[in-house]
């Protein structure tokens, strides 16, 4: 079979253009075509009555300390720091794995992030330091080449990168920026860090490495979000904040309320912001954002003050109160449910109606997806980490390293003139029905002002063009059109842009595997 599918037929199909939405293995699959979660009863069951350590879980669930600070880590010497913020899990050849954890106080009191290495059966093997003397660690982020980005959160913050084995010294990245950092999280794909900005007016930002995934230099950029969703990302001139705070230094920017917990999963960054209670989900191809749960839009709403999130195996999103009444709650995909697994409760954990009151932070799992950590950050006045086990959900389908065969072409050359006109043709040949992901990308060289009223060249990333939709198995041919940004930059001078078209297929499994070639329109 052969189908041929114009620009006209794609459009109203609802199907083309670079406001497409990405897609993934399942998580969230019409997420941003639906209405935001509404509370459910979730998939555990009710909460019962608190176990040992103050912890309400659902049935079938339990929890063990892991760590508590001051005092020395189980089956260790080593005393725990105190303020136990962001966590991840790494991990190790043996089948063991390595829990980082920051230290959110002053360096003259700890500061910095530790790790504990467990061994295959659980246990506690080790546990030492792998950062200190910097301030105020907080969330943080893990990056897929087995690092963490600790993040200090103060007005002079920086990020540093860690070796979980504690093997390497901690290396800074100030490219990153310098401000009240909170989270960071990777878009392997997009080769981006996207970053939050702990402080009532802070920015959402993104970090494109110049060489990724060297950190050491690259371009930062702040989110400005239009009335439609849209999102355009404005360079930040000086992102050392020398001359002025970063997000002051690019009118028109969008403040994002106290923006903390952060996470990457299936081409979506989803951002918690505490202020205002909110989790937006921005879909990096698309690049556009929406509101994915909004406290304040319901009269009895089961999370508060959301903080740190993680996404499981299962495709679960699991949210951290800042204070609240102490829960974690979570977000399942289908139905689109917002519930309680678990709340903190006990003298330990203090009053959830006062200051004193403790907080949940660094919900993350272990490698197989069958543990959870988190902390209650001042129980006990100085922290303690929990690990929890039971009957979380499944792994969604595995849908990396499958070969789905199938056929990408395009010219080589594209005059410009014809892109402008009628598009890039492409061709896309499925042996089966599938989905598809297509993307045609390019650098453009930007003209920032910079420190003291001079002007400089950025480097960066814009999609030229993309495409979602579904394919009958046979030969597709299509035009790829530019957006209205892109034609913005083509109708320059420049005579030849490089560009990478890259191809994602999920056939009807699940089974996913992608494709590229490069290819240069020509004046």
């Amino acid at each position: 079979m052969r189908g041929v599918l114009r620009r006209r037929e794609l459009l109203k199909a609802g199907l083309a253009g670079a406001g497409a939405l990405a897609f993934g293995p399942s998580f969230w699959r019409d997420a941003l075509a639906a209405v935001p979660a509404t509370p459910g009863p979730g998939p555990f069951g009710p909460l019962q009555a608190p176990d040992a350590n103050g912890i309400m879980l659902p049935p079938g669930f339990s929890s063990r300390v892991v760590a508590q600070g001051l005092q020395p880590v189980p089956g260790t010497a080593y005393p725990w720091h105190i303020f136990s913020d962001g966590q991840a899990t790494y991990a190790q050849p043996d089948g063991g794995w390595v829990l980082v954890s920051n230290c959110e106080a002053p360096a003259d009191v700890g500061g910095g992030a530790e790790a504990i290495r467990f061994r295959a059966d659980g246990s506690v093997d080790d546990a030492y330091r792998i950062l200190g003397g910097t301030t105020n660690n907080c969330a943080g982020g893990a990056t897929p080449w087995g690092t963490w980005l600790s993040c200090e959160e103060h007005d002079a913050g920086r990020v540093w990168e860690c070796d979980p084995t504690g093997a390497r010294p901690a290396v800074v990245r100030p490219a990153l920026g310098v401000f009240s950092h909170e989270a960071a999280a990777v878009d392997p794909g997009g080769r981006r860090v996207y970053l939050t900005e702990d402080d009532g007016s802070g920015g959402f930002y993104r970090f494109t490495p110049r060489a990724y995934p060297d950190l050491s230099e690259g371009v930062l950029e702040i989110a400005s979000v239009r009335d439609d969703g849209s999102v355009a990302w404005l360079p930040v001139p000086d992102p050392s904040a020398s001359s002025a705070p970063t997000r002051e230094q690019v009118p028109g920017y969008t403040p994002f309320r106290r923006g903390e917990g952060i996470w990457f999963d299936s081409g979506i960054v989803y951002v918690a912001t505490t202020s205002d209670e909110r989790i937006h989900a921005y879909d990096t191809v698309a690049e556009t954002i929406e509101v994915l749960y909004d406290a304040k839009a319901h009269t009895d709403p089961p999370l508060t003050e959301v903080d740190n999130i993680t996404v499981s195996r299962s495709g679960d999103l699991f949210v951290c109160e800042d204070a609240g009444d102490l829960s974690m709650g979570m977000i399942t995909p289908e139905p689109r449910e917002v519930s309680n697994f678990l709340r903190l409760t006990g003298p330990q954990h203090g009053n959830p109606q006062t200051a004193a009151a403790s907080e949940l932070t660094g919900v993350t799992f272990d490698p197989s997806g069958d543990r959870m950590y988190f902390a209650s950050q001042r129980a006990f006045g100085v922290g303690i980490i929990y690990e929890i086990t039971g009957p979380f959900r499944p792994a969604r389908r595995p849908v990396e390293h499958h070969e789905i065969g199938l056929e990408l072409s395009a010219p080589r050359t594209v005059p410009i003139a014809r892109a402008l006109a009628a598009g890039v043709p492409v061709s896309v040949r499925v042996p089966d029905p599938a989905e598809i992901l297509l993307t045609l990308t390019s650098t453009v060289v930007r003209r920032v002002r910079l420190p003291g009223g001079r002007f400089g060249l950025r480097r960066g990333a814009i999609t030229i063009s993309a495409v979602r939709m579904n394919l009958s198995p046979g030969t597709t041919e299509m035009d790829m059109r530019p957006g209205v940004s892109a034609r913005f930059y083509l109708r320059g001078r420049r005579p030849v842009w490089s560009c990478t078209l890259s191809l994602t297929v999920t056939d009807q499994a699940g089974n996913r595997t992608t494709a590229s070639r490069q290819l240069q329109l020509v004046r």
